[in-house]
C-alpha cells in the first residue's frame, strides 16, 4: 500500500530563510515590485547623467559606470517583469506557474554584468597604454550624484535582497555601481591632484575586478536552483534523520530536495513504516508529524510523501 501527500504552504511560515511562502509570497512580491520601481527611476535618472558627463569629459571610468548603470536598468526591468509573471497561477502545464522566470532574470543581470565588466576591463587596458585627457572637477561632480543614487538604491533594495534570488541580483548589480562609483571618484581625484591620467584605466580595471567575483556567485545560485541540487544550507542526511526518528518510520529513501524559486523549496520522500501505522488514525498522525517537522527544523513547507510498507522497499530509480 503506498500513499501520496503533499503538505502546501502554511499561510504565515517561511518556507525558505528570509523568504515567503504561501499566501505571503505575492504580498512579498508586490513589495519587491516597489522596491525595484524606485531603484529603476534612479538608475535612469543616473544613467543620463552620466553618459551625458563621459562625453563631455571623456571619462572611460564615468563611462564605465554608465555603463553599469545600464546594466542596472535593463536588470531591474527584467526583474520587475519577472516577478509580476511569478505571480501567475499554475495551469495543468505550469503546475508551479511561472515562478522559476524569476531565476532567469537573476541569471540574465548576472551575464549581463560579466560581460559589461569584460568590455570596460579591456577598454582599460587599452588606455594604460594610450592615456586620455580627463577633466577631473566634473567627473567628480557626476560621480558623486551617482555614488549618491546607488546608495539610496541598495537602501531601498536591501530589504528584498535576502528573501528574492531576483531581488538579489538587482542588488548586486547596484552594490557593483557603488563600488564603481566610489573609484571613478577615487582617479578622479588622483587626476586633479597628480594629473595621472593612467588613474582612469585603473578605477576602470578596478570597477571590472570588484563585480565579476558577485556576478559568479550569484550565476553560480542560479545553476543550483536550475539543476535542482540540495538546498545549499539544507542537510538532507539530517533531514533523513529526523523522519527516521519519528515513532514507527523503518527507512526513508528515494529522497529529494530542490529549490523551485527563492522562498520555495520542495521535498519528496518514500517513507517505509511498520504495518500499525496504516490505521487511518496513526497514518495521519504520521503524515502531520512528518510535515511539522520538515517545517520546524528545515523551513520547508511543500512536501510530498509515499508511505509504504516495509515489504516494498525497492527504490524507483532516482535515489539517495
Amino acid at each position: 500500500m503506498s500513499h501520496s501527500h503533499s503538505q502546501p504552504p502554511p499561510g504565515g511560515g517561511p518556507s525558505g530563510p528570509g523568504g515567503p511562502s504561501g499566501s505571503n509570497a505575492p504580498a512579498g512580491r508586490r513589495r519587491n515590485r516597489r522596491r525595484l520601481a524606485w531603484a529603476l527611476g534612479l538608475a535612469g535618472t543616473v544613467l543620463a547623467v552620466e553618459v551625458a558627463g563621459a562625453i563631455w569629459t571623456g571619462s572611460l571610468a564615468l563611462l564605465a559606470d554608465a555603463g553599469h548603470m545600464a546594466a542596472d536598468s535593463i536588470g531591474l526591468v527584467f526583474a520587475l517583469a519577472a516577478s509580476a509573471l511569478a505571480d501567475s497561477p499554475p495551469t495543468p502545464k505550469r503546475t508551479y506557474g511561472l515562478k522559476r522566470v524569476e531565476v532567469l532574470a537573476a541569471l540574465s543581470n548576472a551575464l549581463i554584468v560579466v560581460g559589461i565588466a569584460v568590455g570596460v576591463a579591456v577598454g582599460a587596458i587599452g588606455r594604460l597604454a594610450r592615456p586620455v585627457e580627463i577633466e577631473a572637477g566634473p567627473v567628480l561632480v557626476l560621480a558623486g550624484i551617482g555614488l549618491l543614487a546607488n546608495v539610496i538604491a541598495l537602501l531601498i533594495l536591501r530589504g528584498g535582497a535576502e528573501g528574492s534570488i531576483n531581488v538579489r541580483g538587482a542588488y548586486l548589480e547596484v552594490l557593483g555601481d557603488s563600488l564603481g562609483s566610489a573609484a571613478v571618484i577615487a582617479s578622479a581625484a588622483v587626476i586633479a591632484w597628480t594629473g595621472w591620467m593612467r588613474a582612469d584605466a585603473v578605477a576602470s580595471l578596478a570597477i571590472a575586478a570588484l563585480i565579476l567575483p558577485r556576478a559568479y556567485a550569484l550565476a553560480a545560485d542560479v545553476v543550483r536552483i536550475l539543476l535542482e541540487s540540495t538546498p545549499k544550507d539544507m542537510d538532507l542526511e539530517e533531514l533523513r534523520r529526523h523522519l527516521e526518528e519519528l515513532p514507527g518510520v523503518v527507512s526513508v529513501h528515494d529522497l529529494h530536495a530542490w529549490t523551485i524559486t527563492s522562498g520555495l523549496r520542495s521535498l519528496t520522500a518514500h517513507v517505509v513504516v511498520v504495518p500499525e501505522r496504516f490505521n487511518p488514525e496513526a497514518y495521519h498522525q504520521l503524515l502531520d508529524q512528518m510535515a511539522d517537522c520538515l517545517a520546524g527544523h528545515f523551513d520547508l513547507t511543500h512536501s510530498t510523501f509515499q508511505i509504504e510498507p516495509a515489504e516494498h522497499t525497492e527504490p524507483e530509480g532516482l535515489h539517495p
